[in-house]
């Protein structure tokens, strides 16, 4: 599976979150998705991609974070 940034991506749990970018972890390498909240403050956030893209099988999907196909409600 593979992060796009700029999507929009539902979290197991229900809440909403933006890609922001991908990041190198200055001192491992290790690769980091940079996402912000669709809700509240608008918080951002940092997880391991590994992470971000772990297989969890809880709730009614089956990784942590599922990417969402939002279709505009402008016609083109």
């Amino acid at each position: 599976m593979e992060v796009l940034v700029g999507r929009v991506y539902k979290h197991f749990k229900g809440d909403y979150y933006i890609v922001e970018d991908i990041a190198i972890h200055s001192e491992t390498g290790e690769k980091m998705v940079v996402y912000r909240t669709l809700y509240g403050e608008g918080k951002l956030y940092v997880r391991p991609y590994d992470m971000f893209i772990e297989k969890v099988n809880r709730g009614n999907q089956e990784y942590r974070f599922q990417l969402q196909e939002i279709n505009s409600v402008v016609k083109r």
